[in-house]
C-alpha cells in the first residue's frame, strides 16, 4: 500500500504498510473428551449362576429325585454356580464394588463349601464316621447360619429386595438345620418351597441387571430398610 506525501523538495511516494494478517493459523477446537466406559455389572454373571444352583437344590429338597439321588445337585453347584459366583466376586472386586464382591464371595463360599460336604461325606474324604455324619452337616449349616444373619444385618442399608433374600436364605438354613437334627422330611419340604421365592427373586434381579445391561430401565428393588 503506498501514500503520496508532499513536501518542500517535491511529492515523495512512501509505502505504508498495511493490516497486520496473522501468521499463525487458528487454532482447532479442542476435542470433546471421550465418554467414560460402562461401568460393568457383575450380576449377570454372578445371578443365572446362583439361579441354576438354587433351582437343583430347590428340586433336591422338595423331592424331585429320591433320596439316594441327593448330590444330583452337585456338578452344576460344583461347577456352573461355584464359578460363576467367584467370577463375579472377582469382577465386582475389581470395580471396588466392596458389598457386592462381599455377597458374591459369601455364596460362593457356600455353594463350595456345600460341594465339599457332600461329596466328602459321600466318599469318606475327611474320614468323618457314619454316625457323626449328621452332626457335621449341622455344624456346617450352623456356620453359615451365623454369616449370613450377619449379611442379612449389614444389607440393611441396600435397596430391600436384598435384605429380604438374605432373611430368606436364613429361614431356608434354619428349615434344612431342622429337618436334618429331627430329621424331618416336612421340614426339608419347606426349606425347598422358601428356596423357590428365594429364586424368583433371584430371577427378578437377572431381569433388572439384563435391562440395564442393554439399555433398558432398571427395575424396582425397593428403598432401604435402614437409611
Amino acid at each position: 500500500m503506498s501514500q503520496t506525501i508532499d513536501s518542500p523538495a517535491g511529492s515523495v511516494t512512501q509505502e505504508v504498510p498495511g493490516p497486520r494478517v496473522p501468521t499463525e493459523s487458528v487454532p482447532e477446537a479442542v476435542a470433546a473428551a471421550p465418554e467414560p466406559a460402562p461401568v460393568g455389572d457383575p450380576g449377570v454373571i454372578g445371578l443365572p449362576a446362583f439361579l441354576v444352583g438354587a433351582i437343583a437344590l430347590a428340586l433336591v429338597l422338595v423331592g424331585f429325585v429320591p433320596p439316594a439321588a441327593g448330590a444330583a445337585s452337585i456338578p452344576i453347584i460344583m461347577s456352573a454356580t461355584s464359578v460363576g459366583l467367584l467370577i463375579a466376586t472377582i469382577w465386582a472386586a475389581r470395580l471396588g464394588q466392596n458389598a457386592v464382591a462381599g455377597v458374591y464371595g459369601a455364596f460362593a463360599g457356600f455353594w463350595l463349601s456345600y460341594a465339599a460336604l457332600v461329596l466328602g461325606l459321600g466318599h469318606n474324604w475327611f474320614a468323618i464316621a457314619t454316625g457323626a455324619a449328621a452332626r457335621s452337616q449341622e455344624l456346617f449349616l450352623i456356620a453359615w447360619l451365623v454369616i449370613f444373619a450377619l449379611l442379612t444385618l449389614g444389607g440393611l442399608r441396600l435397596p430391600a429386595v436384598y435384605p429380604v433374600l438374605f432373611a430368606l436364605v436364613v429361614v431356608v438354613i434354619v428349615l434344612v438345620l431342622v429337618g436334618t437334627s429331627a430329621p424331618s422330611v416336612a421340614a426339608l419340604k419347606t426349606a425347598g418351597y422358601v428356596l423357590f421365592v428365594i429364586i424368583a427373586m433371584g430371577a427378578y434381579l437377572f431381569v433388572n441387571s439384563m435391562s440395564t445391561a442393554t439399555g433398558g430401565r432398571a427395575l424396582p428393588l425397593g428403598p432401604p430398610i435402614l437409611k
